[in-house]
C-alpha cells in the first residue's frame, strides 16, 4: 500500500513495472545507520533507510526527503552507487515486488535519529549486525566500506 496513490493503482504498479526508489548508506562519526525493518519488505532485517521517488523529483531531492521523513536528519551527499535491482517475494499485494534502487552513500553529523512507521529501531554500528540483509552487504562493497565485519551476515 502507498500513502500517496490509491491500492487499486499501486497493485496494478507493483504487477507491471519496477518502481524507482533511493537507498541512503548514512554514515554519521559513530558509524553506519540502519534501521530494523517493521514491515515488508525485509520486515525483521536491518537495511539503510530508503524509499520511493515520486514523479517530477529528482533522485538527489528524493535522498533529502527520504532522510528528513525517515531518520529526523539533513544529510550531505558524498557518492552515487549506482542502480541495483532488488527483488522480494513479499509485498503487501499479490506477486514479486522489484525496485531499482540507487544507493546513495550519505554523511550526516546527527548522532540521534528519529525512526518513521517502517523502522521499529534505529542504531548506528562499526560491526553488521546479525540480521542486515543481504542488499545492505552490496551497498556497503560498493561504497568501499570494507572496515565492516560481513561474516556476521
Amino acid at each position: 500500500m502507498s500513502d500517496w496513490i490509491p491500492n487499486e493503482e499501486w497493485e496494478t504498479i507493483v504487477d507491471n513495472v519496477p518502481i524507482v526508489s533511493v537507498d541512503l548508506v548514512v554514515e554519521c562519526p559513530e558509524g553506519i545507520v540502519l534501521g530494523k525493518r517493521s514491515n515488508k519488505p525485509a520486515k525483521g532485517k536491518w537495511f539503510v533507510p530508503g524509499g520511493r521517488v515520486r514523479k517530477g523529483e529528482s533522485l538527489e531531492d528524493a535522498v533529502h526527503r527520504v532522510s528528513m521523513e525517515e531518520l529526523g536528519v539533513n544529510v550531505e551527499i558524498c557518492e552515487k552507487l549506482g542502480a541495483f535491482d532488488h527483488f522480494y517475494e513479499t509485498s503487501e499485494v499479490g506477486g514479486e515486488k522489484h525496485y531499482v534502487a540507487h544507493g546513495f552513500r550519505v554523511w550526516t553529523e546527527n548522532s540521534v535519529f528519529e525512526p518513521d512507521s517502517q523502522h521499529g529501531h534505529l542504531a548506528t554500528f562499526q560491526e553488521l549486525p546479525q540480521d542486515t540483509h543481504e542488499y545492505v552487504v552490496d551497498y556497503l562493497e560498493e561504497a568501499d566500506l570494507r572496515s565492516f565485519d560481513r561474516s556476521r551476515v
